[in-house]
Parts: structure tokens; C-alpha cells; sequence
């Protein structure tokens, strides 16, 4: 008997006449196609094998969510985890053919979990050494979802690697800023002091720059209009914050594992342009039906009026 899906449940699925849909409007790539072929479009297929046959240098910005290496199932492909030092030779592997494709004012962020990351870092490190890119920051993010452990510290956050290609590029410091509430009203003569005073306590703000720790992320969940089945999917407001910070409207934003689709989706919402790759074709199904949806809804969860607003404290 098949269970009936709540009203409340939000995740998104596609019947068979739908992902038919859908999976046409995806591109097979092939060698000699230009960029402006493959802008707002979603490639299906092996991002190592396209990515060596892409135009040079005309994406802004980056944005990599590898296979962490982790033993994990993508729809009917697994990735098993493997060395340290097979993982490192993976991510110079992939590295190395993004690099090529990005403009002298690029910016790369790589997603990643703790053990994933010091492999990430290595290759980083080896690749600013030869001064093919230059780190930036690392970027650790809250990620409150999860089954707890019975024998280790629950592993609750994430990391973000921040490279640019060259010393000039793109940070749009008043795009990110954070709204929080104002816990401890400093005054001047009676005047707020670097916040704005509203009608009640409650509705008092101060816009702080952000920091490299980001603990206002909620995960998709199933009753959220952006969740998908994707076992790793990253949510729309962890994605909006580099894609606001690190490219302007109309600029070209790809994602070489693209999943579900959030990278596409929030470029679309933010008037970016964007490609992405993704070798699962259910995922690709996903990622399209996202797109059409963003085109009626641009509602970023957490983000309202050109602001990013802090865990629970949207006004009601």
C-alpha cells in the first residue's frame, strides 16, 4: 500500500510524463559548442569528460559541490570513499580542468565535510603555491540536520572553500550583510549607534559584515518548496550568500556537480546566468522543474528585501 503524501509535504517529484518532459530539455553536450549555447541550460552527462571540451574563460563564478568521499548512493551510482591521496588526485583532476574555463575576476567556492576538506586544503595549497589561484577564506556553516552519534561528536557543520583566480575580483560586502537583533542598544546622545531603532524592541536591527561561521542555515526539509529527495542537497540560502557576494546580475555562474539543481535555481532567482552539469538524469529532472518553478516563485526562504535575515527572527 502506498503511503499518501501529506498536504504539507512539499518535496518535489515527477511522474513519468513529466521527467520524459523534462529530460528534453537537457543538453548532450558536444565538443565546439559556444558559451552562449550553453548558458541557462542544464548538461547531462560526466563533468570531467565536458569540462575538458568547454569554451575557455567565460564563467564569473564557481560554485563546486564534489562527491565528498564518503561511501554514498546518487540515485543508482555510488561513490565509494577511497584514500586520502586518491581523494586529493580526484580534486586536482577536476580542479585543474575548471581553472581553464574561468575569467581573470573569477571566484571558486568548494563545498565540503571536515575529512573531506584537508584534502581539499592540500590541493589548494599546492595550486596557490604555483600560483594558479589564492585562497581566501574557509567558510564553516551549521548543518543542524542529521541522526545523532552514539560514539563521536554528531557532525553538525560543513566547510566552504573561497579561491579567486587572480587578485581582482568581485565582493559585494553590502549584498550579504546579516540582519540580527539588537541584544545590547549602544547610544550616542540619545541616537542608536550603528542600528536602527523600529517602532517595538522586537522590530530594533542591526546589519553586521558576516563572518567565515554561518549558523543561520536551515536544510531543506519536506515541507520547504525547495526540497528534493537529493541525498546532499545545499539550501538556496547557503547559495544565494556566495552567489550575491562573489557575482553581479547577468554575470555566468556554474556548478560542475550540480545535483538537484540549487545552484541553477538560485542564480535564476538572483538574475544570473548559469550552467551546470549533473550525470543523473532524475537529478537534471529536478533541476528543470526547479528552474520552471523559479520563474513564477524568486522567494529565497531566509532572504526577503535585499536581506539576509537571522535564523527565526523574520518579522511575523
Amino acid at each position: 500500500m502506498t503511503k499518501e503524501k501529506s498536504a504539507r509535504n512539499k518535496t518535489i517529484g515527477l511522474d513519468g510524463g513529466q521527467y520524459a518532459e523534462f529530460a528534453a530539455r537537457c543538453v548532450q553536450f558536444h565538443s565546439g559548442m559556444t558559451a552562449s549555447e550553453i548558458e541557462n541550460k542544464t548538461i547531462a552527462g560526466d563533468s570531467l569528460a565536458i569540462m575538458e571540451c568547454f569554451p575557455k574563460e567565460f564563467v564569473d563564478l564557481a560554485i563546486v559541490d564534489p562527491p565528498y568521499n564518503l561511501s554514498k548512493k546518487y540515485g543508482e551510482k555510488k561513490f565509494s570513499r577511497i584514500s586520502r591521496e586518491q581523494y586529493s588526485l580526484y580534486t586536482k583532476k577536476w580542479l585543474l580542468l575548471l581553472l581553464p574555463l574561468l575569467k581573470k575576476t573569477a571566484s571558486i567556492y568548494i563545498c565540503c565535510d571536515w575529512r573531506s576538506s584537508i584534502a581539499i586544503a592540500d590541493v589548494l595549497s599546492e595550486l596557490e603555491e604555483e600560483k594558479q589561484l589564492f585562497i581566501r577564506s574557509r567558510i564553516t556553516w551549521q548543518r543542524e540536520k542529521g541522526r545523532g552519534a552514539k560514539s563521536n561528536w554528531k557532525n553538525s557543520l560543513e566547510d566552504i572553500w573561497f579561491c579567486t583566480v587572480s587578485e581582482h575580483y568581485v565582493f559585494n560586502l553590502e549584498s550579504v550583510k546579516l540582519r540580527r537583533k539588537v541584544i545590547a542598544p549602544y547610544r550616542i546622545n540619545g541616537n542608536p549607534k550603528g542600528w536602527t531603532e523600529g517602532k517595538t524592541a522586537a522590530e530594533s536591527f542591526r546589519d553586521t559584515c558576516p563572518g567565515n561561521f554561518w549558523d543561520d542555515i536551515s536544510i531543506p526539509f519536506w515541507s520547504m518548496a525547495e526540497n528534493t529527495a537529493h541525498p546532499t542537497q545545499k539550501p538556496e540560502k547557503l547559495i544565494a550568500k556566495l552567489i550575491l557576494a562573489s557575482s553581479s546580475e547577468d554575470d555566468i555562474v556554474f556548478d560542475p556537480f550540480l545535483g538537484s539543481g540549487t545552484t541553477s535555481v538560485v542564480a535564476r532567482k538572483l538574475n544570473r546566468k548559469y550552467v551546470g552539469i549533473e550525470q543523473n538524469l532524475q537529478y537534471c529532472c529536478w533541476a528543470e522543474k526547479r528552474l520552471e518553478d523559479a520563474v513564477k516563485d524568486r522567494r529565497i526562504q531566509g532572504y526577503s528585501s535585499g536581506v539576509f535575515w537571522e535564523r527565526n527572527s523574520f518579522p511575523k
